[in-house]
């Protein structure tokens, strides 16, 4: 591949990564606003986390989303004010706590999840289903190495020299859509 081409290859995948987690970014605003008309945004991505990983602890969260625990602790306890999210006792440290959905954070997620499957229903529904799997599979992989990669994203050599080894990598921010 030229250096040329091979530019306009990942610019392509710059281009399309920031409309798609533009658009993510606004579906979730409107899905946020379904679970609870005072949430903010990244809170929203909060009780994703818990609806996938519950019971959890709050280091660990914080740490599978890439924010201080101050943040964390932060965003939980609005959350719980929300009566979204409750801390239950960790059965194996009593020094510690484990946070859960409450029974209305699951409703009202379980709403969320039905009404978010079916808009992608919809805007796929033309898709063979190998294509949508192959697309699943895919940004899962993409997911799997931004996670695997925290690092930041070091600049290519001066001059377009060719990279050695794998392909190159580097940590993305983006929300949980």
């Amino acid at each position: 591949m030229t250096i040329a081409a091979d530019h306009e290859t990942y610019d392509a995948v710059e281009r399309e990564l920031g409309v798609l987690l533009r658009r993510a970014r606004a579906l979730s605003v409107g899905m946020m606003r379904e679970v609870h008309q005072g949430l903010d945004p990244a809170a929203y991505g909060l009780l994703l986390g818990l609806y996938e990983r519950a019971p959890v602890r709050p280091s660990d969260l914080a740490a599978y989303f890439g924010v201080g625990k101050a943040t964390m602790s932060r965003q939980l306890r609005a959350l719980e004010d929300l009566g979204l999210v409750e801390r239950r006792a960790d059965p194996c440290d009593g020094r510690a706590h484990l946070l859960a959905l409450t029974g209305e954070g699951r409703r009202r997620m379980d709403a969320v999840r039905v009404a978010r499957r079916e808009s992608f229903y919809a805007l796929l529904d033309t898709w063979p289903e190998e294509d949508v799997r192959t697309l699943a599979t895919m940004l899962g992989r993409f997911n799997r190495l931004a996670q695997e990669n925290g690092t930041p994203v070091r600049p290519r050599p001066a001059g377009g020299e060719e990279r050695s080894g794998s392909a190159h990598t580097g940590a993305v921010n983006g929300t949980h859509a």
